[in-house]
């Protein structure tokens, strides 16, 4: 089980921090990733990291402004996101796919997600 916290309301240009902790056993055996749903809009990954925090994924929406972090001693992953932009707002997920499936993982994989936190950046 996965559970997401952090999401939240804040202005155009600032930062927010999602985590996403994980219950049961096994986690640092997954690849992790965060992946965001607007309204009306595909749920898409937006960034990922391997069992070991080796490799990571970022969109290309994204990069250089969001980073992805993993601590498999709290098994807990980290998405901080900075310079939002109103177009970020989405529902965030958090979701854990066996790293076989490496860090470009997607949804038809049938990841564990977590609940979702709502991000809101207004202009």
């Amino acid at each position: 089980q996965l559970q997401a916290s952090g999401g939240g309301l804040v202005q155009a240009g600032g930062s927010l921090g999602l985590s996403c902790t994980a219950s049961g056993r096994g986690f640092s055996f997954y690849s992790l990733g965060w992946f965001r749903q607007a309204p009306g809009k595909e749920r898409d990954s937006v960034a990922a990291i391997s069992w070991n925090g080796d490799s990571t994924y970022y969109a290309d929406s994204v990069k250089g402004r969001f980073t992805i972090s993993r601590d498999n001693a709290k098994n807990t992953v980290y998405l901080q996101m900075s310079s939002l932009k109103p177009e970020d707002t989405a529902v965030y997920y958090c979701a854990a796919a066996p790293s076989r499936f490496g860090i470009r993982f997607r949804s038809e994989d049938d990841p564990y997600w977590g609940q979702g936190t709502l991000v809101t950046v207004s202009s």
